[in-house]
């Protein structure tokens, strides 16, 4: 045997370790940070939800007086305040990736808006039918719906067992919700669905590196 010959298996291993960081440093430059994926929606959903709650307590209780239009607005505000860190992180990440993958960011997109554009219209459509707890909750527990069954959709998609675990939880979460009622509904979302949101978040910058 060589000298050569017993530094050929450690070379080896090196080359294999080397490999294996640069397809990890590749990974880690072409996705999104996957906190800018979670974190701005759980925030949305934990003080936008949570200040609906305290507004429109069960039993028409009001806990903190604020005008009746302040919740939606804090609410849609955080939303579109997501939305745009999501959207600007995820244009950035994946601006050099093409193919498969970014045609399925499309659509996945696309089935996200016209999702929500054509639940927007039929709930349009019968809320005036209802008393107004009656409609906040059908617009909420049906848009935290929609949101869950994307999510779990997404998670098959890319096989993402967060997203998928996810889409699983906030599904759970709205349920147990909707059940509970007006008013309660807010305050289970806000902290068991925002919460998921930021726990999901943490487990996937783990998992990220």
């Amino acid at each position: 045997m060589t000298p050569d010959d017993d530094t050929a298996p450690l070379d080896a291993a090196d080359a294999m370790r080397l490999i294996r960081e640069q397809q990890a440093s590749t990974v880690r430059r072409l996705e999104p940070d996957p906190r800018l994926h979670y974190w701005p929606w759980g925030f949305a959903w934990l003080i936008g939800f949570g200040v609906y709650f305290l507004r429109f307590s069960p039993d028409d209780r009001t806990l903190v007086a604020m005008p009746a239009w302040l919740p939606l607005a804090v609410l849609f505000t955080l939303l579109a305040a997501a939305a745009v860190v999501f959207g600007v992180g995820s244009a950035r990440a994946y601006r050099h990736v093409a193919g498969e993958s970014s045609q399925r960011g499309r659509w996945y997109v696309t089935a996200w808006g016209l999702g929500f554009f054509g639940l927007s219209v039929v709930i349009g459509r019968v809320t005036d039918s209802l008393p107004a707890d009656l409609a906040g909750l059908l617009w909420s527990a049906l848009s935290v719906g929609l949101t869950g069954a994307l999510h779990m959709a997404g998670g098959a998609i890319w096989l993402d067992r967060t997203l998928f675990r996810l889409g699983v939880w906030l599904t759970v979460v709205n349920i147990v919700g909707a059940l509970a009622g007006p008013g309660w509904h807010a305050l289970v979302v806000a902290v068991a669905g925002g919460g998921g949101l930021l726990v999901a978040g943490a487990f996937a910058r783990r998992r990220h590196g």
